[in-house]
């Protein structure tokens, strides 16, 4: 019984985007040549405009769909979206304006239409596109392409997915039935039945099946798991099952032969080969370019330091990056100098307030006014000022511009994690900051920081980087 909901949102996107772009460039059009009197370059009439516009759309689509926005992965997720979305009206603009010139054919009366088109197309698009998210959304609420979800098994994750999708996400997957030995842990639900065997639950759906069923633990009885599977089959219900480890099977995952045999390799993330190589060259022009553009701030912030007499300009501290490799982070110096060295417990000792120590760590190591910080810190910290230098470390090849959160090597010693983390390099920003830097605890950051080495991908990065831009200009969790 297959859910086609997902199918018909992605050709609703498809066609709504084709929408969305002629419309764009219709109005560009009407905007410079019938509003405007301004002489144009060149005669284009508008039929033969839009004639060529429309046959060139198609390419356009299909760099959308290159680029994943038509993947549910990403037009779930606003940000993956608006970054995707963009590249994609820039990518677009540039190959109709290369296939003017290479067709030597005229398709812009004047240079305003092409500017016109790259900022309407963006905007028409995500308008569309957010209102069909929100269109999509009310349907759900009222049962209208719903996934209705069976869970088989008696594991933790089965509750959490059961969990998960009984808060109704946007990803409209409904849980319907759980078989397992759950009742008494399920009492308080009422959403969904419960059912000790498989065949109590085929008996309750009979007329209306489930579209899909995730198995989260297999039976050691193999002829439990095969009739499972062949009943899934025999109704076209989507089957999916939980390998017993999941930890084995987070990461990058590859299957090849080897000697004939199939074989799974599992990798602790999936930045690996030209990624890196994508990533790096990434950093340094990224890096290079911040270097420039921030120049005057840092010029000013170092003199304001300097003039408060509070200690040297930048301060050093010794961090962990990739391979456990340690390194010295550049920070500009926003605490006095005679506290360099010495944990937050050891500083308020020293200042005979050590009771301070407990309301730092409860409040996630941090306080709202740290009588360690001087007062130009202060400001340079709550607008993240203070970072700026590390951008040095990123053009040297210590850290990344995105990545897991550089740690001093007494920070992360405890967490059971850290080796994951440890394969890629540290971050001047990453997941966990802009998901609420000191507003989450240390294990969720650590958590955030595991997500991020298993799951990376470029795109992914330019979001954060994005995020990270309005997670600083909002003062979001600054310390």
């Amino acid at each position: 019984m297959k859910n086609n909901s997902s199918l018909a949102y992605n050709v609703s996107l498809v066609i709504g985007d084709f929408v969305a772009l002629t419309a764009a460039f219709v109005v560009a059009y009407v905007l410079r040549v019938t509003i405007s009197h301004v002489p144009l370059s060149a005669h284009v009439q508008a039929l033969t405009y839009i004639n060529i516009i429309v046959s060139i759309l198609p390419f356009w689509i299909l760099i959308f769909a290159l680029l994943g926005l038509y993947n549910t992965r990403v037009h779930e997720n606003r940000y993956a979206e608006f970054g995707r979305l963009l590249m994609g009206s820039v990518i677009g603009i540039m190959a109709v304006i290369s296939y003017a010139y290479l067709a030597n054919v005229a398709i812009f009366p004047a240079r305003l239409v092409v500017l016109y088109g790259l900022l309407l197309t963006f905007l028409f698009v995500w308008i569309f596109r957010t209102s069909a998210r929100a269109v999509r959304h009310v349907l759900l609420k009222h049962g209208i392409g719903v996934n209705r979800v069976l869970l088989i098994g008696d594991t933790k994750l089965t509750l959490q997915l059961a969990t998960a999708m009984a808060r109704g996400n946007h990803s409209g997957d409904l849980v319907v039935g759980i078989v397992g030995a759950q009742k008494h842990r399920l009492e308080h639900n009422t959403d969904f039945l419960v059912f000790e065997a498989f065949d109590d639950a085929i008996k309750g759906f009979e007329h209306n099946l489930p579209n899909t069923i995730i198995q989260t633990e297999l039976y050691s009885s193999s002829e439990r798991n095969d009739a499972i599977l062949a009943y899934a089959q025999q109704h076209h219900i989507d089957y999916r099952f939980v390998p017993g480890n999941g930890e084995l099977f987070a990461g990058n995952i590859d299957v090849e032969l080897y000697h004939d045999i199939p074989m799974v390799a599992v990798h602790q993330t999936k930045l690996l080969g030209w990624g890196r190589v994508v990533k790096r060259l990434t950093d340094v022009i990224v890096s290079l370019l911040a270097l420039i553009i921030t120049s005057p701030v840092m010029a000013i912030t170092a003199l304001a330091i300097w003039l408060s007499g509070s200690g040297s300009v930048f301060f050093r501290q010794a961090r962990l990056t990739r391979f456990n490799r340690v390194f010295y982070v550049f920070k500009f110096r926003s605490q006095y100098a005679k506290y360099d060295g010495t944990t937050p417990e050891e500083a308020f000792a020293k200042m005979g307030r050590p009771e301070l120590a407990k309301e730092y760590r409860a409040n996630g190591d941090c306080l709202p006014r740290d009588p360690r910080v001087t007062a130009v810190g202060r400001f340079i910290r709550r607008t993240s000022i203070d970072e700026l230098p590390q951008l040095f470390n990123v053009l040297k090849g210590d850290i990344s511009l995105v990545g897991p959160r550089a740690l001093v090597p007494q920070e992360l010693a405890a967490y059971t994690r850290r080796h994951t983390i440890l394969s890629v390099k540290s971050g001047m920003t990453g997941l966990a900051q802009v998901s609420g830097r000191r507003d989450i605890s240390f294990d969720e950051r650590r958590k955030l920081d595991v997500y991020y080495v298993q799951n990376w991908t470029f795109w992914g990065d330019i979001i954060i980087l994005l995020r990270t831009i309005w997670t600083v200009v909002r003062h979001r969790g600054a310390e």
